[in-house]
């Protein structure tokens, strides 16, 4: 389902402060791991299962910008099993390119992925808002636009992994306990989304908020990548 891209809505009062605490927030461009976490992380060796879970599921927790491109990506899916289609063709392009990205140490920049990843966010909001179809006449094939977009937010987390220097030591093992611990925390954020929106779609003004709700949305994406592309010509 989509929204007439010509369509304006008011927009709730807490949609404005949840966008405002985001815009402002000091940590919103702090994606990849945490200080403390890095240390961690290239301290260690040999498998540690259980570290690398917990370390997987806090980023995917606390990560704004896979939350952001999944909470428009199930926006208009109302069937569980619809929803279990797009996240895990999220999670399988997502998983893959991590291992890959980091075992093989396939390079890249991190400010261009980035800003790819903050074009998907952009791209999931007007697709929301119907504006492939109204511009171009065709609606883009969403299943593959998602395994697509996936495989760039896990080569983001990649680009940031490399830089740890992560001992050779249980490497593979520890990669597949850190994507079993980014699906874990996949889950959790995404039925605390799901229930979120559970409770807005029942309220009779929802369909009035939703415009407004994926134009925020294309706004938050276009200002990731535009951090991205100023940070990668002044780095």
């Amino acid at each position: 389902m989509t929204l007439p891209f010509s369509q304006t809505r008011l927009v709730p009062v807490y949609m404005l402060a949840l966008i405002g605490l985001l815009l402002f927030s000091e940590t919103l461009f702090a994606h990849g791991v945490a200080v403390g976490d890095q240390g961690y992380i290239q301290e260690i060796s040999g498998v540690q299962l259980i570290p690398f879970i917990y370390l997987g599921a806090k980023h995917m927790v606390t990560g704004y910008d896979h939350l952001l491109f999944l909470f428009g990506v199930i926006f208009f899916l109302y069937r569980l099993s619809h929803v279990a289609v797009y996240v895990s063709l999220f999670a399988i392009g997502h998983s893959s390119t991590l291992l890959l990205g980091v075992y093989f140490n396939i390079e890249a920049s991190a400010y261009i992925i980035d800003a790819i990843i903050g074009l998907s966010v952009v791209y999931k909001a007007m697709d929301n808002l119907g504006a492939f179809q109204r511009w171009f006449g065709k609606q883009p094939d969403t299943k593959l636009a998602t395994l697509i977009f996936g495989f760039f937010h896990g080569f983001g987390l990649a680009t940031k992994i490399q830089e740890f220097e992560i001992s050779s030591d249980g490497l593979l093992a520890n990669l597949i306990a850190f994507n079993v611990g980014v699906e874990i925390g996949q889950l959790l954020a995404l039925s605390f989304i799901l229930i979120l929106m559970c409770f807005w779609r029942r309220h009779n003004r929802f369909m009035r908020h939703a415009f407004l709700a994926n134009v925020a949305l294309m706004s938050m994406g276009f200002m990731l990548m535009g951090y991205q592309i100023v940070g990668f010509f002044v780095a």
